[in-house]
């Protein structure tokens, strides 16, 4: 099996779902689609067990904690850990909004899922969902572990950020390349970026996928991190507000040939300085399914996170304090952000794809920082309405009104846990701003949409 990157909760749903064909994560040496994310190579979550036809026609928490022996969190609890419900019933649900997806391939029954999804947590259609591809497609094989990875992807995507923000449009664009480690599907990806630009499609860009920084490094690499970067700017420059999965396997990435790096590492494009990096946490609900804590995801996969090594400090991190610096030495550290993504605290998806009709259905993804990345995508289309207008670039905004008190107002500050991975050393969650966590998780309880 060629190197694939895909979520960890993903790899693990597809593991299960083709087992009789003994095709295991150990194989899949990556965990994103380019990592549509990680290299999740490590033990199976339980949460992430689903043998051949035990997905859930309806999402039940019974059901999920009898089949994989922990619960499965709904649109509702999401929204009710992160404050969000507040702010949904104060009608601030990202009207006006449009949240665009970039993916390879997509899923042949998106639309029909979407429904699904939306019918059993009682969400409302979005007001627009379009589905383009200015590049061409391929038609969808159900044979291709690709394209059910993608296709995977583009469901968790897609349910997702509509949760968040029921009231945004959505538009998914899709390219008929499969994005893998390195170069490859890049160039693609950043047409279909380019495209949206040009074509006023949307002001929030959702990148659940990415590859080690190092596999940019030669001549190719180098002019696809620069045009990105030219692309970036533009893109800042016109209100665009960038998302990216920081990655799901810690500070450990795999070359080209998915062999890991036996130093810390981290992904692009969340590196990029223009990209707000979002990183991964284990929610925790008590037993009424309010907020009681969170740690950094560290749990058969780990948040994404570190210092880049070939991205300079930009100046809005300047400000973080002299023991963050000496870590950072004059580089870009990730994430900037997190939220839920451990595999065992799971969230349900609807995927109506798989070849076998047994297969289709409701299933509880451990969902990484690729799910993390859409949310919060719908959390920007939801403050962007209240704000009556596009919240464009996060990151100066985040690092100049958080430390100390208005940390404490506006985010989870998470403090347990690191991102170490597979033997290779991580990063301490602490106090603040950190290598693991970045400023945490978003609390709108306390006041959060006063970010501007």
């Amino acid at each position: 099996m060629k190197t694939l990157r895909v979520i960890s909760g993903v790899c693990a749903l597809l593991t299960s779902v083709f087992a009789q064909q003994a095709q295991t994560i150990d194989q899949a040496k990556t965990l994103s689609p380019a990592r549509a994310h990680g290299n999740f190579r490590s033990a199976r979550p339980k949460s992430a067990h689903l043998p051949l036809g035990a997905s859930i026609k309806f999402p039940s928490n019974a059901d999920c904690i009898n089949l994989f022996g922990t619960t499965c969190y709904t649109p509702q609890n999401i929204r009710d850990a992160y404050g969000v419900t507040s702010l949904l019933n104060a009608g601030f649900t990202g009207s006006g909004q449009t949240i665009v997806i970039i993916v390879s391939f997509g899923s042949p029954t998106i639309e029909e899922d979407l429904k699904k999804f939306d019918t059993a947590f009682g969400l409302p259609d979005p007001p627009s969902f379009r589905i383009l591809a200015p590049l061409g497609t391929v038609p969808f094989d159900p044979n291709d572990t690709d394209h059910l990875i993608w296709a995977s992807e583009t469901s968790l995507d897609v349910e997702w950020a509509h949760a968040m923000a029921p009231g945004a449009n959505i538009v998914l664009l899709t390219s008929p390349v499969d994005e893998t480690q390195g170069v490859k599907g890049l160039p693609e990806f950043l047409q279909l970026e380019q495209y949206a630009l040009k074509h006023h499609l949307g002001h929030i860009f959702s990148q659940s996928w990415g590859t080690a920084e190092n596999t940019l490094f030669d001549t190719a690499g180098r002019k696809v991190l620069s045009d990105f970067e030219a692309f970036y700017e533009e893109a800042v420059d016109e209100n665009i507000t960038l998302l990216a999965a920081a990655g799901d396997t810690g500070t450990e990435n795999v070359d080209v040939n998915g062999n890991p790096y036996p130093f810390p590492t981290v992904d692009f494009p969340a590196s990029s300085p223009y990209v707000t990096a979002v990183g991964a946490t284990t929610l925790n609900l008590d037993a009424k399914d309010q907020y009681l804590s969170e740690t950094v995801w560290n749990n058969g996969g780990a948040s994404g996170g570190g210092v880049s090594q070939f991205f300079p400090e930009p100046n809005y991190q300047h400000p973080l304090p002299m023991s963050v610096q000496k870590t950072l030495k004059g580089h870009r550290g990730i994430p900037d952000v997190a939220f839920n993504g451990d595999p065992n605290t799971p969230i349900w998806v609807y995927f109506g794809f798989f070849p076998n009709p047994q297969d289709n259905g409701f299933s509880p993804i451990g969902s990484g920082t690729s799910a993390g990345t859409v949310q919060w995508a719908g959390i920007v289309a939801d403050v962007s309405q209240l704000t009556g207008r596009p919240l464009g670039f996060l990151n100066p905004n985040l690092y100049a009104m958080t430390g100390g008190r208005e940390q404490s107002e506006f985010f989870h500050d998470i403090t347990v846990g690191d991102n170490s991975f597979n033997g290779l050393p991580g990063y301490k969650a602490t106090l603040g701003w950190d290598l693991a966590s970045g400023w945490g998780t978003p609390n709108f309880s306390n006041g959060f949409w006063r970010l501007r």
